[in-house]
């Protein structure tokens, strides 16, 4: 992966369409590894995982150098099914609230693509820079990095996990308030 400064690997389990996979695409400009068995998983790599009860930080980005950092691309169908196995190699960390910019779930909360989770963890982890040459793969990823420019430079700016969900619960106030309060 040359300069960039996080390995990333994505558990890719074939259940989408091709042709939107956005893992499929980062791979293709050589900005992350598909691998199609468990045990290609990096032993200790932290894994997106949104069922984890640690939310990613800072203080997870020595080890995110060291091991790399792991998404699972399946079907949120099956998510559950998947994310064990997986999980048992690896460290758990749960993204914070995020609105996804893709044209499938354009505005919605916590349903990212896989590139987009890539490129938020980075960013969070200290590397802006890399999360940006991520979405720049996609007509859509400025705008993703635009619509979390706030929450993404809070999180960022978190040293711990609690520090970060700290900082979440202000984006969650905001989202439960009705539209007309708005």
């Amino acid at each position: 992966m040359g300069a960039l400064a996080f390995r990333l690997v994505v558990y890719h389990v074939s259940q989408d369409d091709p042709k939107k996979n956005t893992a499929r695409k980062l791979a293709r400009f050589q900005l992350a590894e598909l691998v199609d068995r468990v045990h290609a998983v990096p032993r200790g790599a932290i894994l997106l995982d949104p069922f984890s009860e640690k939310a990613l930080s800072a203080e997870d980005a020595a080890l995110a150098r060291e091991r790399g950092v792991v998404a699972l691309d399946c079907s949120w169908k099956h998510a559950e099914e998947v994310f064990p196995e997986v999980r048992a190699r690896t460290t758990p960390r749960a993204l914070p609230l995020l609105w996804a910019a893709n044209p499938v779930n354009y505005g919605k909360p916590l349903t990212l693509s896989t590139a987009e989770a890539l490129s938020a963890a980075v960013h969070i982890l200290g590397d802006a820079e890399h999360a940006r040459t991520l979405m720049s793969k996609f007509g859509w990823g400025e705008v993703f990095l635009k619509l979390n420019e706030n929450p993404l430079a809070d999180y960022a700016a978190a040293r711990t996990s609690r520090e970060v969900v700290e900082a979440m619960s202000a984006y969650m106030r905001d989202e439960e308030e009705p539209e007309a309060e708005r």
